[in-house]
C-alpha cells in the first residue's frame, strides 16, 4: 500500500471516528454504516484519480461529482435522470430534505428516529467532512489542519448529546486522528529516508540513511509523543482550569456546581412540538395517576414555565437547582389565608416508553417522594433529573394545593413585587407594535388587571373569531405573534403564547407553563394522561394567590372556575345560553404500550428531553436557498487562505513530474528558495546562484550537494555541445532534498510564509498582469482598426 492510499484509508477512519460522536443523536445507527460505505467509495475514486495521475483540482472535483452520485442513488432515485444523474429535480428533492431535516433536527429529542431527512444531513455531512479531510491530509498532505473539520464533526455530536459515553466518542475520534498523523509521519519518512534521532550527519548535521535502515525513527517516536501530549493536555486542562465547568474528566452534571447543593439547570425548550403529538392518529399513553383532588378537571399536571420571552418564542431560563428540599418552600406570592386552598396527594406510574428529564407534578407542588436522582429548581418549582435520571417507569406521590381563588380576591390584589415586575413584563422591542396596540383594544374598559386576564382569556377562548387547528404551522419569527392575530387559527402553543405576551404589554407578569391536561377518568378510579393531553397554557401571577392558570385555548382543557362569570337562572328563558367552559371535542382514549413511536419523540415522550416549545408560524424564517449560500460563502471564505498552498502544490508537481526537463527543475529550486526568503538574481550564473541558495539557507551535507548537482546539471543543459541522449535521473530528488534543507533551517514563522503565502506566487501573479495587459491593448487596437477614422470636416 503506497502512502497516500494509507493516508486516504486512514482518513476515512479519522472522518468515521468523529462520526461516532453523533451515534446517540439517533435511534438507529445504519446511518453510519450507510456513511462508511458511500465514504469507502468516494475516497477510493480519490485514491484512482491521485495513481492516474489526474490534476488537483480534477481529482477534487471527481470525489465531489462521486458523493453527489452517491447522495442521488440513495436518497432522491426516483428523482434522478436514469436513477443515478441529478438534476434539477434532485436539487429540489435536496432542498426539501434538508429543510425537513433541519426542522426535526431542531423538534426532535435525542435519540431521534433515523428518518430520511435525517439521514440526508448526518450522511451528507460525513461525506463533505470526509471530502475536506482527504483534500487537505492526503492531496496536500496536511494531517495536521485536516483535525480541523474533524473537530468540527466531533462538535457537533458532542455539544447535541448528553449521555454519559461521551469518553468513548472523544477516544474514537482522537484515534482516528493520531492514526492520520502517524500515517502522515510514515508516510514522510518512507519519501525521504530515516533519520537518527542522536547522530549527526556531516557538518553536523542529522545523519540520513536510504529507506529500510537504522533503529526506529526519532521523528515517528516524537510525532506520537507529541500526540499523546496534546490529548493528554485536552483532558487534564478542565481539571486545573478553574473557569472551565466540565470536561471527560470532570462532566458537567445538574448536581456538580458552586457551593453545597449548587449547579444550575440549563435553558432549554421544554416542547419540540405538540402539534405533531396532537396529530398523531394513536393517544399513547404515558403515564396514569391517582389524586384525592376534588375537582380532577383542573388537575393540570405541569413539567416546566418557560418564562423567558425573546419576541420571537418563550424558554426556560437558567436557573440554580439545590437538593430537593422536604417539604417544598411556600409558592411565591401564595399567602396563607389569603386564597381558599386544598391539599390534594397524587400518585402517578410513568409508562416505561415516557422518559423525559423533568418530573410532571400538580403545581403547586408541597413535597415529593420519588425515588433516584432528582434535583430541584426553586423559581419554577420543577425536579429535574441528575445524571441521566428520567421518569421512565418512574412511581411517585406528590402532594400539592389546590389553590381556589375568587373572582373578586384575585380582582382586588394587591400590586406584585417590584422584582416580580421586572422579571416577568419584559417585552423586547422586536415584538410588533399590533401586539400590545390589540390587547389594549380587547381589554378596554378593563378596571384591573384580573378583568383584563380575562377579558383576554374570553376573547381567544370565545368571542374573538379564533379557530382551534393542529394543522396550522408552528415556528418562530418576530412577526409570529402578529400572525396568528390576524390569521386566527391555532393551537395550544399559538393561543398561549400569544396571551402571555399581551399579558406582559398590559404590565400583567406572566409566563407559560408546559404539561399535560387532567386526562382521561378510567372505570377502576385512576386517570390515563395520553400523548394527545400535552398541553401549554398561560400562568399570570397575582400577589396573594400567586402564579395563577388561564385557558384561552378554545376546545382543550377547561377554563377556572375563578374566570367564569355567574350565569343566569336555568328558569329565564330568556338568558343566553352559556358560553362553554369544558372541552367537548372527542379525544381518543390513550393506548398503552411501553414502544415509543416516532410521533411521540417529538413530544419528548421518548427521549431524555422535554417537548420543546416554539412561537406560532415559521414563514419569516431564512429560506434553503439562503442558508446554503450562507454555507457555500462561509465554505468559500475558509478555503481563500488555502489557495494560494493548492497553486504552489499543484505547480511542484507539475515541475517535478517524469520526463518534465532540466528547467523546470531548476526553477523549482529557485521559487522553493524564494518562498523560504532567497529572491531569484537573474544575473548569476547557475553555479553562482547555487553558492547563493546554499550559503543563504545554511544548506549542509546531502542538500548542500544536491544544489550543486542541479546547477551542474543546468549548465550540461545549456552549454553542452549536444543536446543530452538521455533524460537525467535524480532531479525530483535533489529538489525533494534542497526544499526539506531549507525547511529545515528556517524559523516557524518562515516556514507559514512558504507554505500559506508562498512568495513565488508574485512571478504567477506578474506574468498574469503581464499577459492581461498585452490582451487590453490587443482589444484596444482592434477596436480601434475597426471603427472608421472621420476626417476634418471641411472649412
Amino acid at each position: 500500500m503506497s502512502g497516500r492510499t494509507r493516508l486516504s484509508v486512514c482518513g476515512v477512519l479519522a472522518t468515521l471516528g468523529a462520526a461516532c460522536a453523533m451515534v446517540p443523536l439517533v435511534d438507529k445507527t445504519t446511518w453510519l454504516l450507510q456513511a462508511a460505505l458511500l465514504l469507502a467509495v468516494q475516497a477510493a475514486v480519490g485514491v484512482v484519480a491521485r495513481r492516474v495521475p489526474l490534476a488537483v483540482w480534477l481529482t477534487v472535483l471527481l470525489q465531489a461529482l462521486t458523493g453527489l452520485l452517491l447522495l442521488t442513488v440513495v436518497f432522491a432515485r426516483a428523482q434522478a435522470i436514469g436513477g443515478f444523474l441529478p438534476g434539477p429535480d434532485v436539487l429540489h428533492e435536496f432542498a426539501q430534505l434538508v429543510a425537513e431535516g433541519t426542522d426535526d433536527v431542531g423538534r426532535y429529542a435525542a435519540p431521534a428516529p433515523a428518518t430520511t431527512a435525517i439521514r440526508l444531513l448526518l450522511v451528507g455531512g460525513v461525506l463533505l467532512v470526509g471530502l475536506v479531510v482527504d483534500v487537505v491530509a492526503v492531496t496536500f498532505r496536511g494531517a495536521a489542519p485536516a483535525g480541523l473539520p474533524l473537530l468540527a464533526l466531533y462538535s457537533v455530536g458532542a455539544g447535541l448529546a448528553q449521555g454519559r459515553t461521551d469518553w468513548l466518542w472523544f477516544l474514537t475520534a482522537a484515534t482516528g486522528y493520531l492514526l492520520l498523523l502517524l500515517a502522515e509521519g510514515r508516510d514522510r519518512l518512507s519519501r525521504w529516508g530515516r533519520v537518527f534521532g542522536g547522530g549527526q550527519g556531516p557538518a553536523g548535521g542529522a545523519a540520513v540513511l536510504a529507506p529500510g535502515q537504522g533503529p526506529a525513527v526519532a521523528p515517528v517516536r516524537t510525532g506520537r509523543r507529541i500526540g499523546v501530549l496534546v490529548l493528554g493536555l485536552a483532558l487534564a486542562a478542565p481539571l486545573v482550569l478553574p473557569s472551565i465547568d466540565g470536561g471527560l474528566l470532570r462532566p458537567r452534571t445538574p448536581g456538580k456546581g458552586e457551593g453545597a447543593g449548587g449547579g444550575t439547570i440549563s435553558a432549554v425548550n421544554p416542547l419540540v412540538s405538540l402539534q405533531n403529538n396532537l396529530n398523531q392518529p394513536q393517544n399513547r399513553e404515558v403515564m396514569r395517576y391517582r389524586t384525592s383532588a376534588g375537582s380532577p378537571q383542573d388537575l393540570y399536571l405541569r413539567i416546566v414555565a418557560l418564562d423567558r420571552f425573546d419576541g420571537s418564542s418563550w424558554r426556560a431560563s437558567d436557573r440554580k437547582i439545590t437538593d430537593v428540599p422536604v417539604p417544598l418552600p411556600t409558592p411565591a406570592g401564595l399567602a396563607p389565608g389569603a386564597v381558599r386552598t386544598e391539599e390534594a396527594i397524587t400518585s402517578v406510574a410513568a409508562a416505561d416508553g415516557y422518559a423525559q428529564n423533568y418530573l410532571p407534578m400538580p403545581y403547586p407542588a408541597q413535597s415529593v417522594r420519588v425515588e433516584g436522582r432528582w434535583r430541584y429548581e426553586p423559581e419554577g418549582r420543577t425536579l429535574v433529573g441528575d445524571h441521566g435520571q428520567t421518569t421512565r417507569g418512574a412511581r411517585y406521590q406528590v402532594t400539592s394545593l389546590v389553590v381556589e381563588p375568587t373572582a373578586a380576591q384575585l380582582a382586588a390584589a394587591p400590586a406584585p413585587p417590584e422584582k416580580v415586575l421586572r422579571e416577568y413584563t419584559q417585552v423586547p422591542s422586536t415584538v410588533p407594535p399590533v401586539v400590545a396596540e390589540t390587547a389594549r383594544k380587547v381589554t378596554a374598559g378593563a378596571a384591573n388587571p384580573y378583568e383584563q386576564a380575562v377579558k383576554l382569556q374570553d376573547w381567544f377562548a370565545v368571542g374573538g373569531g379564533f379557530r382551534y387547528d393542529t394543522e396550522v404551522g408552528s415556528g418562530s419569527g418576530s412577526n409570529a405573534i402578529a400572525r396568528f392575530l390576524e390569521e386566527k387559527r391555532g393551537f395550544c402553543v399559538h393561543f398561549s403564547f400569544s396571551m402571555a405576551a399581551m399579558a406582559r404589554t398590559l404590565g400583567i407578569p406572566a409566563r407559560v407553563a408546559v404539561g399535560f391536561t387532567p386526562g382521561t377518568p378510567q372505570s377502576d378510579g385512576s386517570v390515563s394522561v395520553g400523548s394527545k393531553d400535552a398541553h401549554a397554557w398561560p400562568e399570570l401571577y397575582f400577589e396573594g394567590a400567586g402564579w395563577t392558570r388561564f385557558e384561552p385555548t378554545p376546545s382543550r382543557g377547561t377554563q377556572p372556575d375563578y374566570t367564569l362569570a355567574p350565569g343566569p337562572a336555568p328558569d329565564d328563558p330568556a338568558a343566553p345560553s352559556p358560553r362553554p367552559s369544558r372541552s367537548a371535542a372527542p379525544r381518543p382514549a390513550p393506548s398503552t404500550g411501553s414502544d415509543c413511536p416516532a410521533e411521540l419523540r417529538k413530544s419528548g415522550g421518548c427521549g431524555k428531553h422535554t417537548p420543546q416549545a416554539q412561537a406560532p408560524a415559521r414563514a419569516d424564517g431564512p429560506s434553503p436557498l439562503l442558508v446554503t449560500g450562507i454555507a457555500a460563502g462561509a465554505l468559500a471564505v475558509l478555503a481563500l487562505p488555502l489557495l494560494p498552498l493548492a497553486w504552489r502544490t499543484r505547480v511542484r508537481a507539475r515541475r517535478l513530474a517524469p520526463g518534465a526537463g532540466v528547467p523546470a527543475a531548476w526553477q523549482e529550486l529557485t521559487d522553493t528558495a524564494w518562498d523560504y526568503g532567497i529572491p531569484p538574481d537573474g544575473s548569476r550564473t547557475p553555479r553562482m546562484a547555487a553558492a547563493r541558495i546554499t550559503a543563504a539557507g545554511a544548506l549542509q551535507g546531502a542538500a548542500a550537494d544536491a544544489v550543486t548537482r542541479l546547477a551542474t546539471a543546468v549548465e550540461q543543459d545549456l552549454y553542452a555541445p549536444g543536446p543530452a541522449q538521455a533524460p537525467v535521473q535524480g532531479l525530483a530528488e535533489d529538489v525533494t532534498l534542497v526544499r526539506t534543507g531549507l525547511r529545515a533551517a528556517a524559523g516557524r514563522p518562515a516556514r507559514l510564509r512558504a507554505l500559506l503565502a508562498p512568495a513565488s506566487l508574485r512571478r504567477r501573479l506578474s506574468a498574469w498582469g503581464t499577459a492581461w495587459t498585452a490582451a487590453r491593448a490587443r482589444a484596444v487596437t482592434r477596436v480601434r482598426s475597426a471603427v472608421p477614422r472621420r476626417g476634418k470636416p471641411d472649412a
